[in-house]
């Protein structure tokens, strides 16, 4: 079923920018139509790691919880999502191939930050699991160039879903949510060439990084959220190649957030603040 209409303007061009409409649906899963690009874009997020992470179940089980979670479309209930966010119950589902290897991962990847590991195994680890205390993973990922434009009204419907479950005694009541992102890492040098080649009109939006290297989300609204996390840990992937001086494309990672569930309302409004559609 459709939820709602966003439109959105892109940029093209270089000194004299075009605008193009684009009409974006807001839908919620469909088992039929969405699994291959769910698919694609778990691997998207999870990089050299999807295939240990078992996205094939992941995607059953994302599509299988159909009223939480949303798509977005710009053809019609029967095209291919270009974005998706939802939440998935890590306590519910623990036995799940998925979870447990997504259990294990961030358990793994959170070794670094003594911190963050300890919450994460009283939370994640066998006493945690048969706990009250429920963790969400949110599952958030989308199309490079989709506008951040759409992330406002997803996370916004995403609150309102799990107000609804809860209301409905559906097992979202949650402690904690796990947000899994992506970043990249850039030289000095990497830095100041991408700036070099960007068009102008994205230099003075200040969609590139010019801080003279560093590490960078790809999706902007990780700035938002990170400022309400509890914790926050950059990691490599496990499966990544070594990186040698003049190895071709970015420097690529995973981000992993802890954030605390009562925090999700401020996030809305802080996303929706930041980021409010083109009038």
């Amino acid at each position: 079923m459709s939820k709602r209409k966003q439109k959105s303007a892109e940029e093209e061009g270089d000194s004299d920018a075009s605008l193009i409409d684009v009409d974006f649906e807001f839908f919620d899963p469909n088992a039929e139509i969405d699994y291959l690009a769910l698919k694609r874009l778990a691997t998207q997020l999870f990089q050299q790691d999807a295939e240990q992470l078992q996205i094939t179940d992941l995607a059953d089980l994302i599509l299988g919880q159909p009223l939480v979670g949303t798509t977005v479309k710009c053809d019609g209930r029967e095209s291919d999502p270009y974005a998706f966010l939802t939440v998935l119950n890590m306590h519910v589902h623990q036995n799940r191939p998925s979870m447990k290897a997504i259990t294990e991962y961030v358990l793994q990847k959170s070794s670094p930050n003594p911190s963050l590991h300890n919450t994460l195994q009283n939370l994640l680890g066998p006493t945690g699991l048969q706990s009250q205390n429920h963790v969400g993973l949110i599952f958030s990922e989308r199309l490079i160039n989709m506008p951040v434009e759409i992330v406002p009204p997803m996370y916004r419907m995403l609150s309102d879903e799990i107000k609804w479950a809860i209301d409905d005694n559906e097992p979202y009541r949650f402690t904690h949510f796990i947000l899994i992102s992506r970043i990249y890492r850039l030289s000095a040098e990497e830095a100041a060439e991408l700036e070099a080649r960007a068009p102008r009109t994205k230099r003075h939006k200040g969609a590139l990084p010019t801080s003279g290297g560093g590490v960078f989300s790809f999706h902007p609204e990780d700035e938002v959220i990170s400022k309400f996390a509890s914790h926050t840990i950059d990691y490599s992937f496990t499966n990544s190649q070594p990186r040698e001086k003049d190895s071709f494309g970015l420097d690529t990672g995973g981000r992993l957030m802890l954030i605390p569930a009562e925090k999700l309302p401020l996030i809305v409004t802080a996303l929706s603040e930041r980021f409010a559609p083109p009038s």
